[in-house]
């Protein structure tokens, strides 16, 4: 399951691409319109400008910006971000992968193969959804 953490980046990147003709945007505006608590907000921004994906400028016309096009930044880039891996099992993931202790052989495991599938079409449709997927009608 997807955490709220990554929920509400998500969410936050949503209304900056929705919302660049309006120039730089306050956080607590995002907070008000997103229903996003604002000081967890402000963490999770944080994350995303060191991750390159946001920017922020401070003083007279401040506040948040995106630093990448909308269709460059991926449901998958942002899960990852905020929650590892995409696969339901360790065993089948790439990067945070650690062997199952149940598990007697991987070559052989049924589970590990069918999971192995659900994990890539799972990280496939994830990486097609970008942040203008969601701004389509």
């Amino acid at each position: 399951m997807m955490s709220k953490k990554c929920k509400y980046a998500l969410k936050a990147l949503i209304f900056l691409a929705k919302n660049q003709d309006k120039g730089n945007l306050f956080t607590a505006d995002i907070a008000t319109q997103e229903n996003i608590p604002k000081k967890f907000l402000e963490q999770i921004l944080l994350v995303l400008k060191r991750a390159g994906y946001v920017g922020s400028q401070t003083g007279y016309g401040g506040g948040y910006f995106l630093l990448k096009p909308a269709p460059s930044i991926t449901v998958a880039d942002i899960h990852r971000l905020f929650d590892g891996a995409i696969a339901l099992v360790p065993c089948v993931a790439v990067d945070y992968y650690q062997k199952c202790a149940d598990c007697n052989d991987e070559v052989t495991c049924t589970m590990r193969r069918e999971f192995m599938k659900i994990k890539e079409q799972t990280r496939l449709v994830m990486k097609e959804t970008s942040i203008a997927s969601f701004l389509e009608e």
